[in-house]
This record gives C-alpha cells, structure tokens and sequence, in this order.
C-alpha cells in the first residue's frame, strides 16, 4: 500500500453506484466494488460528493462508447470532490494525502467512474478545491467547468468579442457565461421566464427569451451578428443566422441532423467547433485556472440537492425530467 492513513472501511469492497443492464433509471443499484489502491503515478481519493450529470444517464442508457467495453458492473459518473487518503509508490506530486481534491472522472476506462467510495486516478487529473467551497460544490465544477472551458479555448475569440451562450441556466452554460465574461466578452444568453433573474446574476450584458425564433433575438442585438455562440442547450442550426458570417459555433455534442447542420454552417461561412472534454483529461492547468476563478467567487457553484446513494434513480428520474437548476450530488 502507498503512502496514507486510509479509512478503516478500505480493507473491504467498497460502495459504489452501478448497473448489470442498460436502461432507464431503476437499473441502478447499489453494488460492491473490490477495494481500490493507487499505482505508480496516481492518488485514491475517498470521495465525499459525485455530481450527476446528463452524460451519466447516456451511460446508464447504453449510448456512450461505454456500452462496448463489456464490463459489469458499468460505473457512471464524470465529477468527483473528496481526500487524498492514498499516494501511489512513486508518485511525484504537489498533492498529499489529507488534501481535499477534485477531479473529472472517466468512465470508460476499466475502473469505471466517479459512483463510488474510493477512486483511483493519475495524479495529472486532480487538483485542489477552490478555497472556501464544500466537497459537494466542487463536485460540480471539473467536467462542467472543463466542458465550458475547452468550447472558449477552442473558439480562440479576441477579448471584447461578442458571444451568446444558450442553456445559460444550466451547468455548462452557466460556467461558459461566466469564463466568457473573465475573458472579457460581452455575452449574450437566452433564458426562460423563470431562470431569466438567475441568467442576470451570473452576469450576461442581455437576454432574450428561449424558444423559437432566439437566432433573430440575438441578432437584433448586433449589428452583424454575434461573433461566437456556446451552444450548450444543443439547438444546432436554427442558431446560424444569429452568427456573423466568419464567426463560429461550439457545440457539446453531436446532433441527430450532424451531416445537415455542416451543410448550412459552410454555406454559411460559419466555422464549427465540437468540443470533447476527455482532451483535458490532466490538464491540471486548465483545473487550476477553475479552481481560481471559483476561489475569486467570478464561477458560481451551483448545487441543486445531494442525495444519499440509494436515492440515485430517483435522481435520474429528477434530471431526465428537467427543471433542474444546478447539480444533484450523491453524498458518500
């Protein structure tokens, strides 16, 4: 065993979230797990707060590139907050054991994902918590924030460019209005009636309503268009006629119309930017830039509820059924 005190409960199999059968959200079961200890290059973390995400219910559906590893039980899980409680031998690292950490699971590797006690990652992957925040909070920001972050970085736009962001109200949108203004842009956001005070609070210059026609709501705000749209809600191409001709739009994943969508962005001059988060897989760069902005109070941690593990279908049912605002957190 590496360096560490762990838990007296880390001798024997360890608690997780899992599923024997795809499907919708009462294949989910509380399941043993063999005890976990970290290897050459890497930390086990006990961790104290998962956060679900949609890309969790794409993985307990089949969807996601997880249903071909052949596995069971198949983890979910992409966000993570707890303590280092084990160093691998080896391992050269700032981190210690004791040190509250966060970090973006991967659930296609053979460990599995974030539904669990104990967590075994490369030491790259994690990164401390933002000062001042809860294990539950931190939960929220890796995937999320990393999601939002890696759509910024790969629309490389000028500072005072214009940007709009769709789904603000929820965790990716939320983090992209948030970097965008600390990039120093002026963003543009659509938001339903009843998120439209949340919208303002993380600091858009304006919003419009969600809904049919937000493409022609955009523009009229610009002259020309906006330059860039984080498109986190994934609307797709009835948002190409807010965009300036040379300007472009990131999306977060693909769209049932993909090959159509591309047509009209070309023909439109309009360039496209998917982004695909496990490429900041250990990144701490990239973390450590999230955990500062969230320390500074400019990233709003947002959490919905947390729940205890037995309740994590019900928390499936909760965000398939939408509404949800902020994250639910499974509480080890």
């Amino acid at each position: 065993m590496g360096a560490g005190d762990p838990d007296d409960r880390s001798q024997r199999d360890v608690k997780a979230i899992g599923l024997l059968r795809y499907g919708g959200p009462e294949v989910l079961r509380v399941v043993e797990l063999p005890t976990p200890h970290a290897g050459p290059g890497e930390v086990r973390i006990r961790v104290r707060a998962a956060a679900i995400n949609p890309a969790d219910t794409l993985i307990r559906t089949g969807v996601s590139a997880v249903r071909n590893r052949g596995r069971e039980p198949v983890i979910p899980g992409l966000d993570i907050a707890g303590t280092i409680d084990e160093v691998g031998p080896g391992t050269e690292t700032e981190l210690a054991v004791g040190v509250d950490v966060m970090a973006m699971a991967d659930p296609i590797r053979p460990a599995g994902g974030g539904y669990a006690e104990w967590v075994v990652l490369p030491e790259s992957w994690v990164a401390q918590i933002p000062a001042g925040v809860s294990h539950a909070e931190a939960a929220t920001l890796p995937m999320n924030g990393l999601t939002a972050l890696q759509a910024l970085d790969r629309l490389n736009l000028r500072p005072g460019s214009t940007v709009a962001v769709t789904g603000a109200a929820g965790a990716v949108g939320g983090y992209a209005v948030q970097l965008a203004k600390a990039a120093g842009h002026r963003v543009l956001a659509d938001a339903a009636p009843r998120d439209a005070d949340l919208v303002a609070d993380l600091g858009v210059d304006a919003t419009v309503a969600r809904g049919p026609g937000v493409a022609d709501r955009l523009r009229a705000l610009t002259e020309e268009g906006v330059d860039a749209i984080v498109d986190a809600a994934v609307i797709g191409s009835p948002l190409l006629p807010a965009i300036r001709r040379g300007g472009a739009l990131a999306y977060v994943r693909g769209l049932p119309d993909q090959a159509a969508f591309e047509r009209a962005a070309t023909e439109r001059g309009i360039r496209l930017v998917m982004t695909f988060v496990p490429a900041y897989g250990g990144r701490r760069d990239k973390l450590a830039l999230l955990r500062q902005l969230a320390g500074e109070g400019r990233l709003a941690l947002r959490v919905a509820d947390t729940i205890r593990p037995e309740q994590a279908a019900h928390a499936h049912r909760r965000l398939e059924a939408g509404g949800v605002r902020g994250r639910l957190v499974i509480a080890f």
